[in-house]
């Protein structure tokens, strides 16, 4: 799963990764939280005449997503996360996986390795980053929710896929990445159903990430300072592939 993320690239280079118009100012967010406000990327409604630039906007959703037909949120579980392979056939994210694919921006995310009770072993927080030190996208859904008052507010979540071997050892699950030729494919909810980019719904190359154990300052929301993705250890290693088998790829926001 995806629990907590961060971004602090700088909104010009934000703008510039994700290929926007325009982006609010906003300062760099180290320990992002579900319910939180988070950014998201959706295609916009038509191209700005003598523009080069797609067509896309940055939206600001709670991190937490809430389908159109639930009567009351209370009753209804946090959905930060969306599996990916169900995600096109369950009830909670059809919707939006058929009209409101999003990019979710990012600057790497937080996972956590909880070995058996029985092992002795204490919980350990890992910082996993691209090794390439950039801005990275992670595939996102989008819904809008109103109230019986007629109040609305867009919700989303984070879509997760089964961990490649080096993730995989921290945690079974990681975020989907859309890599930057994918996004006008992955964003494209006008002629592009979801059985169309169920390809990009896979995990990245096992060298893609970089994962640092870090301390548990990060545990606490209230810690929002750069001092949580301080390493404490070694990076992980990257595993290798194994023999003879198939090649790999070698807006305020308060």
């Amino acid at each position: 799963m995806c629990g907590r993320f961060s971004l602090t690239a700088t909104p010009e280079d934000v703008r510039d990764f994700l290929g926007l118009l325009e982006l609010e100012g906003f300062p760099p967010r180290f320990n992002i939280a579900p319910t939180q406000p988070i950014l998201v990327v959706v295609a916009g409604d038509r191209q700005e005449p003598g523009s080069n630039l797609p067509d896309r906007k940055a939206v600001l959703v709670r991190w937490g997503l809430m389908p159109s037909w639930v009567k009351d949120p209370k009753e209804f579980p946090l959905l930060i996360n969306a599996r990916s392979e169900t995600a096109i056939d369950k009830a909670s994210f059809r919707a939006a996986m058929r009209h409101h694919r999003v990019l979710v921006p990012a600057s790497g995310f937080y996972e956590w390795h909880r070995p058996a009770k029985e092992s002795g072993e204490r919980s350990q927080a890992y910082w996993i980053r691209p090794r390439h030190g950039r801005i990275i996208a992670f595939a996102g859904l989008m819904e809008n929710w109103s109230s019986a008052d007629g109040s609305e507010v867009d919700t989303g979540a984070i879509l997760t896929v089964g961990s490649n071997k080096t993730i995989g050892r921290i945690h079974g699950r990681m975020p989907v990445v859309i890599k930057p030729e994918d996004f006008e494919r992955w964003l494209d909810c006008k002629s592009g159903e979801p059985r169309h980019v169920a390809d990009l719904m896979a995990p990245v190359e096992e060298d893609f990430f970089e994962a640092i154990p870090v301390s548990d300052l990060v545990n606490k929301v209230a810690n929002t300072g750069p001092e949580v993705q301080a390493p404490v250890g070694e990076s992980l290693a990257v595993a290798k592939p194994e023999k003879n088998s198939p090649g790999t790829g070698q807006m305020s926001l308060f």
